[in-house]
């Protein structure tokens, strides 16, 4: 402990007294530690308690580790570093709580999606083979899923774009606040509820038969919002002194946009509409009601059924069956892969587009 003296001669004579300038503080391997002791304490009880669960376990074990660490602390810290003790090991315990279960599943989809996830798995169809038999792949449903949500990246994309652009940079009065107020509508819409109307005007009203772009255009409307407040959140970023020096040296509105603001925010953007991406692929319920799913490969999203890989996961489960099922995992993995990817393309693209400071 760092102790100070104090030079200040005391009236009586006594010799000068210590002044501490720092209180005590527990060691920094005090929290892994108690960590491990509350799991064990918390095996422990729920061993002697007859308790079958681990997930029972692991919440005694957590409320072992938030009343040890707010004790501890108040013991030898004090009260005030006991609270932040306290908040500070309710947020672990949050964030665990929350990735436990994430773990979880990602283990169980690759253990259980490995055993028929192969080159003969990715490179072939179903045809004509029935669903209780082995065999068979996602070829056809990965060729659906790309061309479906590749149709609905150029119409939502650009609409939300453009969208956004008059929202920030032209937008006033009410057609600007109705604008905002239908975007934040769109923004909670279901997914089944984009099927039912896309459904309702394309194919019972206007006549037109299931196929990929049906479902696509359904995508779209799940796309769209996201793409508007992302994009409109990067514009919002942008500093007006770019567009005040571009604007005071005579380059019209437009120009400005076109050549000052987008290139500063295009990274955010990419961004934005990749996650959005990521969003509306494993959508499922537009697709069965829209698309209906095929077993067999068809490259021509404008016309006749077609297969995706949300939809494939769902028909094969539904089939009931040990093959099906191990096609339903394997196909889950190739999804939850699929997304993964796109989120790590939009963080290099956020990395490698984000401003680089002077100094650097």
């Amino acid at each position: 402990m760092s102790v100070v003296t104090d030079r200040r001669t005391v009236a009586n004579g006594r010799n000068p007294l210590p002044v501490s300038l720092k209180q005590a503080r527990l060691p920094r391997w005090t929290p892994p530690v108690l960590a491990l002791v509350a799991v064990g304490a918390g095996c422990g009880i729920g061993l002697a308690a007859g308790l079958d669960s681990t997930i029972q376990w692991g919440l005694i074990a957590a409320l072992l580790f938030i009343a040890g660490s707010f004790v501890l602390s108040a013991a030898v810290e004090g009260a005030r570093q006991a609270k932040d003790r306290l908040a500070t090991s309710l947020v672990w315990v949050a964030f665990l709580l929350a990735v436990v279960p994430l773990a979880s599943l990602l283990w169980e989809t690759v253990a259980r999606g490995s055993k028929v996830l192969d080159g003969y798995f990715l490179s072939h169809s179903m045809g004509t083979l029935p669903d209780a038999m082995p065999g068979g792949g996602i070829y056809h449903a990965i060729i659906g899923t790309l061309e479906q949500v590749g149709l609905a990246t150029l119409i939502a994309a650009p609409v939300g774009l453009l969208t956004a652009i008059y929202l920030v940079e032209y937008g006033r009065g009410r057609l600007a606040r109705a604008v905002t107020f239908f975007v934040d509508v769109m923004t909670g819409i279901p997914s089944i509820v984009a099927g039912l109307f896309v459904l309702s005007v394309w194919i019972l009203i206007l006549g037109f038969g299931p196929s990929g772009f049906a479902g696509s255009m359904a995508l779209a409307i799940l796309m769209m919002p996201v793409v508007v407040r992302s994009t409109e959140e990067m514009l919002k970023l942008v500093p007006n002194e770019l567009r005040e020096a571009s604007l005071a040296l005579g380059v019209p509105k437009w120009r400005t946009i076109l050549k000052v603001v987008l290139p500063t925010s295009i990274g955010g953007i990419t961004t934005g509409v990749m996650l959005a991406i990521a969003r509306i692929t494993g959508e499922t319920a537009p697709v069965l009601l829209l698309v209906w799913g095929a077993k067999t490969i068809n490259n021509n999203p404008f016309e006749d059924a077609q297969q995706s890989l949300p939809l494939y996961v769902f028909q094969q489960w539904q089939q009931g069956s040990e093959a099906s099922y191990d096609r339903a995992w394997a196909a889950a993995l190739v999804l939850i892969a699929f997304v993964m990817i796109l989120n790590l393309v939009a963080r290099g693209i956020a990395r490698w587009k984000a401003p680089q400071h002077a100094g650097r």
